[in-house]
């Protein structure tokens, strides 16, 4: 029989939305290991959630080497091999034009986006397999994998890849009680979108990207780690049993428009002369 404690591991764990699920996670009553590729980043991340008395351990792996992931799944796990909720969260984001897009390019954002997330479904799932108590496993996917959007073509297409992968692996894995669904996040201000959504961020290109954001959201702000983590934390507990294999986004209503025109900050980094050869003459018409 396992402990009445719950175990939690989240992959990305150490700054911006991670941190948040890993936050919520902990305010929930779970012990929570956070992972990530950087020990000084994690040790904290782990002072901040554990100052209120969380219980918090850290794993560092890069989650595109399977036994690294397989470690920090033991490092998460409890007394008896439980482990009752898995975020797989870590990832990265990056912008191009098709036409000046390499296959290295490509494969560079492949392999922490799905590489890295087929890695913790599958080592979670077989953690929560041998525990025989079922399980919750939550990606982090984007707004992007529903709505592509234009100069996003890797980043959208892995966020898709990891929504079918959940949609697969909760087919697969159902019959043990291990559910698997993923979130989708609109705009967050984190690490990852200081760019444009960084509180410096006041005038120019950045300032025009954000505020198209935020005109396409029909509750008119960006998003906080916050919001992420309850989402998160709801899908990890008892009250979502019978919640699997979904694609849920958290986006302020995003979704039901358009994909971001990214368009001021690539003329911003790349020059008119350049953007205007790669958005076409039809662009804004």
């Amino acid at each position: 029989m396992g402990s009445a404690q719950r175990y939690a591991l989240v992959t990305g764990g150490g700054t911006g939305i991670g941190l948040g699920c890993a936050q919520s996670l902990v305010e929930a009553g779970y012990t929570v290991t956070i992972c990530g590729r950087r020990a000084d980043v994690l040790d904290t991340a782990k002072a901040q959630l554990g100052a209120d008395g969380g219980d918090v351990r850290t794993a560092v792996a890069d989650v595109t080497d399977e036994d690294q992931v397989t470690a920090a799944v033991d490092v998460a796990k409890g007394p008896d091999g439980e482990l009752h909720a898995v975020v797989a969260n870590a990832g990265m984001g990056t912008g191009a034009a098709i036409t000046l897009m390499t296959a290295d390019m490509l494969r560079s954002v492949f392999e922490p986006n799905v590489i890295g997330v087929f890695n913790t479904v599958k080592r979670s799932a077989i953690a929560m397999q041998a525990a025989g108590a079922g399980g919750s496993i939550i990606v982090v996917s984007s707004i992007a994998g529903a709505l592509g959007g234009r100069f996003r073509a890797a980043y959208a297409c892995s966020k898709a890849a990891v929504d079918m992968l959940v949609r697969v692996s909760a087919d697969e894995l159902g019959p043990f009680q291990i559910r698997v669904n993923s979130v989708r996040p609109g705009l967050v201000p984190s690490e990852a979108t200081v760019s444009i959504a960084g509180p410096e961020v006041v005038d120019g290109p950045a300032k025009e990207v954000q505020d198209d954001y935020i005109a396409n959201m029909p509750l008119g702000r960006l998003g906080t780690p916050e919001d992420v983590g309850s989402l998160v934390t709801f899908l990890a507990g008892d009250r979502a049993s019978w919640i699997t294999g979904q694609n849920i986004a958290v986006d302020g209503g995003h979704t039901l428009r358009r994909a971001p025109n990214m368009e001021a900050a690539l003329r911003a980094a790349m020059g008119d002369d350049v953007v205007d050869n790669l958005v076409g003459p039809r662009w804004g018409s």
